[in-house]
């Protein structure tokens, strides 16, 4: 009887002891994620601990047992202080341990990050801000800090030729000094393409000038095809010492982005950015030009144009002239335009 009580608790172990370990098996191989699209993104917080995190996969009905997921995660020293914050893909048919092995590891996701039609700085660091964990102002004081400007050789007016309008990939945690580094790093090679950086000095032009150019170019016309001419009287108006008088710098200036046309009063407006009372370039760009605009000014026509002006009408073309007497006519004829239709 007593080697009968002794096998019979031998084999209740050993059925004890495979049950525990099919368990144990299931809980780190067997399906844990629900994923109703067959995968998401979720975001964890600096702040967030890890029930902060396993509360979030409960609410969103992402995990089936929590239990299990915590026999896991203890079995792979996941808790308080190693949780990594950040964008992290999950998919549906996980088991903890692909579950878990992902939030462990810091593997993130990278998001698309797209920007273009910006004004200035200020306007840049908020369409940057719901992209990333930081907000608008810790990224404009980081990219307007002395610290950054003296690194990057460059000033507050025209910090945003740094920027070249694109889609990056970036990580939703990244501080402002990785987002303004992976910007530095697309515009060095930017600038290493197509000879832009020789371009630029055979213009005898800084990068930053060429870009300040660029955007006002990319203000005057919506027409790719006129861009390089245009960008060519600018050029030989700079040559000449003539002021560039471009109305979209005088925009800039006075602040009122709604002006339809330009009027003396405007032009009279004290700022280093109205081209008509300074010449030169402004001391930085007035918005943030496209590839097109930038690669204009790079490859400009040669020509003897000084001057252009709006064509009558509303498809946004120029006309341009070598003599301020043919611009007079030009420019009287688009003035008729716009009284007839009542553009004030």
């Amino acid at each position: 009887m007593n080697k009968t009580r002794i096998l019979v608790v031998l084999l209740l172990f050993m059925l004890v002891g495979l049950g525990l370990a099919a368990y144990f098996f299931y809980a780190v191989y067997g399906v844990n994620t629900s994923i109703p699209k067959g995968e998401t993104i979720i975001t964890i917080h600096d702040d967030d601990g890890y029930d902060d995190v396993k509360t979030m996969l409960l609410d969103s009905q992402f995990i089936k047992s929590s239990f299990t997921y915590d026999l896991v995660a203890k079995f792979m020293n996941y808790k308080d202080g190693k949780v990594k914050d950040g964008k992290y893909l999950i998919k549906d048919g996980w088991n903890n341990r692909d579950l878990i092995g992902v939030l462990r590891s810091g593997n993130q996701v990278p998001i698309n990050v797209t920007f273009n039609n910006v004004r200035n700085i200020e306007e840049l660091s908020g369409k940057l801000a719901p992209y990333f964990a930081v907000d608008s102002l810790e990224i404009l004081n980081h990219f307007t800090s002395d610290e950054t400007l003296n690194k990057m050789e460059l000033d507050k007016e025209n910090i945003m030729s740094l920027f070249i309008p694109n889609t990056y990939q970036m990580y939703w945690n990244a501080s402002p000094a990785a987002i303004l580094e992976r910007n530095k790093k697309e515009y060095n090679s930017f600038w290493n393409n197509d000879n832009r950086k020789e371009k630029a000095q055979d213009l005898e032009l800084s990068k930053a000038e060429v870009y300040t150019l660029a955007s006002i170019v990319e203000k005057e016309t919506n027409h790719k095809a006129e861009r390089k001419r245009m960008a060519g009287v600018y050029l030989n108006r700079l040559k000449r010492g003539i002021p560039l008088q471009a109305d979209p710098t005088v925009v800039y200036a006075v602040g009122d982005f709604s002006i339809r046309r330009v009027l003396n009063v405007h032009l009279e407006y004290d700022s280093p950015y109205n081209t008509y009372k300074y010449a030169g370039l402004p001391p930085g760009p007035i918005y943030m030009p496209s590839v097109n605009s930038i690669d204009a000014v790079l490859n400009a026509e040669e020509h003897d144009y000084l001057y252009f002006c709006a064509k009558p009408g509303y498809d946004g073309a120029h006309l341009f002239a070598k003599t301020l007497r043919q611009h007079n006519v030009n420019a009287n004829k688009y003035r008729q335009w716009l009284n007839s239709e009542g553009i004030r």
